[in-house]
């Protein structure tokens, strides 16, 4: 009996011990550091201005510090994969981005694998790009954008923030989608390429609206579609290229939340909670609205869904159009 009672002892204890241990391994929320929200692109952009809104509220809502970081370099690349690298204390987010994610590994070595050294936490803003051409180039409808386009390879010119970038690989899938070739120009950011547009050096920008909408209501330039599959809420006499020639087609610049794959499950779970709180309240959706960008808050898997769906399309169209590296 008395050996009984000693079984049950040493049992009771470490089962205690055990429980112990993995109280103590359980991660804390929020981490005792600040906590970094990593933005690939220089301040001022849609990606900047989301990521401010989103972090000081998610701040506020934790009781804890969200420090944004701008890392501005090779369309956001270097950033991906410094997270990937970095820290798993859930110190670090990373306001990622449809080009690092979804388009540039079909490209290039970037130095990290998107599915496996980063975790899906949330999915962030959508937004349509707007196709916006110069008055001086006679095009007023996407009838004569396709027109102009067909008439004869390289016709029409289009501008990008960059080669891999939203903005040139939704020309390229327009280009694809109309059997033809159209001329790309490439800039190291949307103010150039915006700037070389306002002067006529080309046709025409499938651009992010915040940037393009102030110089269309100036009469500067002449909106022809937006690329989501539906008539945006902030634009809704402009059509969609899929209304207007091209059934289905959907392009749209995205930006979500991932950390890396290294951070704690719980942790992941915690941020996905507490931002999806933040995306649904309705101040934070009102003004990131004004911004030209709609909230997209999803689950963790949801979001490793679209991601693989987002990159399938892409790495079909880098591979048709035979896109490379500069």
């Amino acid at each position: 009996m008395h050996k009984r009672h000693l079984l049950r002892a040493a049992a009771a204890a470490a089962s205690l011990a055990l429980a112990g241990a993995a109280h103590a391994q359980a991660p804390a929320f929020p981490p005792a550091k600040p906590i970094t929200l990593y933005v690939g692109f220089a301040p001022g952009g849609a990606a900047d201005s989301a990521a401010r809104l989103i972090a000081k509220k998610l701040g506020e809502n934790i009781g804890h510090s969200v420090v944004v970081e701008n890392k501005a370099g090779a369309g956001g690349n270097i950033v991906h994969q410094q997270v990937a690298q970095g820290p798993a204390d859930g110190t670090v987010l990373l306001f990622g981005s449809i080009g690092p994610l979804t388009i540039a590994p079909h490209m290039m070595k970037v130095g990290y694998d998107p599915f496996k050294d980063l975790a899906p936490i949330s999915g962030g803003v959508h937004f349509p790009n707007l196709l916006v051409v110069h008055p001086g180039a006679g095009i007023k409808t996407m009838a004569d954008f396709i027109a102009a386009a067909k008439k004869a390879p390289n016709n029409v010119s289009y501008a990008s923030t960059g080669n891999g970038s939203a903005s040139h690989l939704t020309g390229e899938l327009f280009a694809s989608r109309l059997g033809t070739e159209m001329l790309h120009v490439p800039y190291k950011g949307g103010a150039p390429a915006m700037n070389d547009l306002l002067g006529g050096r080309f046709t025409g920008y499938f651009s992010a609206p915040p940037t393009s909408l102030p110089h269309v209501e100036a009469g500067k330039l002449i909106p022809i579609a937006t690329t989501g599959l539906t008539r945006p809420s902030y634009m809704p006499n402009i059509p969609t290229v899929a209304e207007s020639g091209l059934p289905g087609f959907e392009a749209l610049n995205w930006y979500a939340f991932v950390a890396s794959a290294k951070t704690p499950a719980p942790l992941l779970d915690r941020y996905n909670t507490e931002l999806v709180k933040v995306l649904n309240d309705p101040a934070i959706r009102e003004a990131l609205s004004k911004h030209g960008l709609s909230p997209h808050p999803t689950s963790r898997a949801e979001l490793a869904d679209f991601m693989q769906k987002e990159s399938a399309k892409w790495e079909k169209v880098v591979k048709e159009r035979n896109i490379k590296p500069e």
